[in-house]
């Protein structure tokens, strides 16, 4: 099965990342959504294709890029299901 992902946006407020901080964060977003689709599956009504709505992730201070990109990726595959 091959999974294609494109995502729009992500839109951070309030926080300057260098070029090689942006390409951190999406590569843990990418490789935690990975592993979510791998284990847990894809939600049935998903499997047609969709919009995950946008929506605001409070991060704790001192998170690091792996970190903020895993809840980033929890978010979106939350907003995946039913």
């Amino acid at each position: 099965m091959n999974i294609n992902i494109d995502i729009e946006k992500l839109v951070f407020e309030g926080m300057a990342m260098s070029p090689s901080q942006r390409r951190l964060l999406q590569a843990a977003v990418e490789a935690e959504l990975g592993r979510l689709l791998a284990t847990e599956g894809i939600p049935e009504k998903w499997k047609g294709g969709g919009v995950v709505p946008s929506d605001a992730i409070q991060l704790k201070p001192g998170t690091n890029f792996t970190q903020m990109g895993q809840q980033i990726a929890q978010r979106i595959y939350g907003g995946m299901k039913p």
